[in-house]
């Protein structure tokens, strides 16, 4: 029988019932609970079915991009965002229902009780942009091509061991042991590649190269494709009008603008001013200081541009300065400890952020995932599996971070800093830090943007403090990247996104595998085997309280090593928009929504005028 965790196994129509014994196949995949569509559903609920197709979108991108072959994002060049759009997976989200998916590409899901392989049925509909049909062989290409060229992928998909055709229309992916519950459901998230393409030639005649960036206009299977672009600095979408998806389920009531534009800035500032000429018709505001202050030009107040707040409820995040352990003075925890007493972070968010931010606690931050207070129940019992591995006080002490704010605090948080490296064998000597060696600490703080420059500008006075020598070095995107995918960097600022069902991304984060691996976003270098065990735990929770119990362990092994000095956070993103657009009432863990579930409302844009 199946696992009824899955919800009741409705057969789409063509599909022969199983046997009972055997799997069955299912039109959607929940990794704990019952699935809210059926598998006759038409449309999710939160979507206007009738919304207006038409119009166009602009949008802001940072940074810049010479990079169309999703294979080697991350590995090499600069991958373009508006990729995303031209690829489609075998199945897509519901942003009703936590950790939950339907079909896409592919019409139907399989797997066995435990978990040990999945069968992906792909639909007989299921074209890419030149009339061709999507097949297996397609599938099978993609995965093997982002497992072989890109790191994350390799990771993300280490479990899955092979991708076969096993039908006309059937892949069958096999794992490298039963019980993870999590693989049938990332397998879902695959961008499929069309091969035929990729191992074609361009118009000059010269054979395709899957393992190489490219600037061609790539072949994809979604709503979008691209129009035209210029290198670096825009790229403009237009709707594929005969798309082959255009009345799925999932599909109905999204991807309503003829066109998608993006174009490129280099830092947030030079974007706003853009946005504020009507360059753009919205924009994302991550500076407190910005949103507190920028927003104050003739449209706002005169109501044709709108600011709103979105709430985040579909993740967590950590957002940190990373101490690169693979150096030698960070491997040492009473060193990072150090590093994170001497950041004011109460001063900074009242001077930098108009006291519109809270400290982050969590790897998980935001989540029913973090951990607080002491251990116990089941979290406690997957802690005493590890616990000759990790700092006896999380036992005892709940993790908080020191607090600063005004000058009596301050000074007792740098006595405990130089006390903590003291400990550890640093020494003050003519006003100067120095390690065991003698030799002077001197750190560099490696930023690829004002903003961060100016957080680190911040942090600089508080580690000069403590005797450390501090530069600030701010590079082009190009150089930032190039640098971190070789670890080459003492601090940086690093961001990961927790999704409330974690599970085989835990490794590409902290798992010591992940550590030696060029591109990675084991961005700390952790290597540790509690950390390690813990992983496997998450992984193969086989349910949802003992995914929250290992998650939260994980999360406080995280934090009582003091990898990170953890910044802080805000529960909202932050929009501004030129009154154009509508949409329907959001669902919970859609954020913004923008610009899949929103259209171009031609009266509202009558009303407030013309684009510049």
């Amino acid at each position: 029988m199946a696992d009824p965790a899955f919800g009741t196994s409705l057969l789409p129509s063509g599909i022969a019932q199983a046997q009972d014994a055997a799997p069955k196949w299912r039109h959607g995949l929940s990794l704990f609970g019952e699935l809210k569509y059926p598998a006759d559903f038409k449309r999710f609920d939160y979507v206007n079915p009738d919304a207006p197709k038409g119009g166009a979108a602009r949008q802001i991108a940072l940074g810049t991009f010479d990079n169309f072959n999703l294979a080697v994002a991350g590995v090499k060049g600069n991958i373009a965002g508006a990729v995303g759009y031209l690829y489609e997976t075998l199945m897509t989200p519901s942003q009703d229902e936590v950790g939950t998916e339907y079909g896409l590409l592919a019409e139907a899901a399989m797997h066995p009780d435990d978990f040990s392989f999945v069968t992906y049925r792909l639909r007989a509909e299921a074209k890419w942009n030149d009339g061709k049909p999507v097949t297996p062989e397609d599938v099978i290409f993609s995965f093997d091509s982002l497992k072989k060229y890109s790191p994350r992928y390799a990771s993300y998909y280490r479990h899955v061991t092979k991708a076969e055709k096993v039908g006309d229309r059937d892949i069958r992916f096999s794992f490298d042991a039963p019980g993870n519950r999590e693989l049938p459901t990332i397998v879902g998230e695959l961008m499929i590649m069309p091969k035929h393409w990729w191992e074609g030639t361009d118009d000059q005649g010269r054979k395709r190269d899957i393992s190489a960036t490219t600037l061609e206009k790539p072949l994809g299977s979604g709503a979008y494709r691209i129009k035209e672009f210029v290198a670096g600095r825009s790229i403009v979408l237009e709707r594929v009008k005969d798309y082959w998806g255009a009345k799925l389920p999932t599909q109905i009531g999204t991807n309503n603008f003829d066109e998608l534009r993006f174009e490129y800035f280099r830092d947030n500032t030079v974007a706003l001013e853009a946005f504020k000429a009507d360059q753009a018709d919205w924009i994302m505001e991550n500076s407190a200081k910005q949103w507190a202050t920028a927003y104050d030009f003739p449209a706002v107040t005169d109501k044709r541009v709108v600011k709103e707040e979105f709430p985040v409820n579909d993740s967590g995040r950590m957002q940190a300065f990373v101490l690169n352990t693979r150096r030698e003075m960070f491997r040492d925890p009473r060193v990072r400890r150090a590093f994170n007493y001497a950041f004011d972070f109460e001063e900074m968010n009242k001077q930098l952020f108009y006291g519109q931010y809270k400290r982050i606690n969590s790897f998980f931050e935001g989540t029913e995932l973090a951990s607080s207070g002491l251990p116990q129940g089941q979290e406690l019992e997957f802690l005493e599996t590890v616990r000759d591995k990790v700092p006896a006080e999380l036992f005892t002490q709940p993790y908080t971070n020191p607090v600063g704010g005004n000058p009596e605090a301050v000074r007792t948080n740098l006595r405990e800093a130089m006390k903590l490296l003291k400990e550890a064998g640093f020494d003050i000597k003519d006003r100067k830090l120095v390690d065991t060696a003698g030799k002077p600490v001197a750190v560099e703080i490696l930023v690829q943007d004002p903003s961060s420059e100016r957080i680190a500008l911040f942090y600089k006075p508080s580690l000069e403090r403590i005797g450390a020598a501090v530069s600030i070095r701010i590079v082009d995107d190009a150089q930032y990247q190039n640098r971190i995918r070789a670890f080459d960097f003492d601090i940086i600022t690093d961001l990961w996104g927790e999704s409330l069902s974690p599970g085989n991304e835990q490794r590409e984060y902290w798992g010591s595998q992940a550590a030696d691996t060029p591109g990675s976003r084991n961005t700390i270098g952790i290597k540790n085997p509690a950390v390690d065990a813990l992983i496997d735990k998450v992984i193969y929770a086989k349910d949802r309280a003992s995914l929250v119990a290992a998650t939260r362990a994980l999360d406080r092994v995280l934090l009582w090593n003091f990898y990170v000095v953890p910044q802080f956070t805000y529960g909202f993103m932050r929009y501004a928009r030129w009154d154009r657009f509508n949409h329907a009432p959001l669902p919970k863990y859609a954020r913004s929504g923008l610009p899949a579930l929103w259209w171009y409302d031609a009266d509202k844009a009558a009303a407030i005028g013309k684009r510049s």
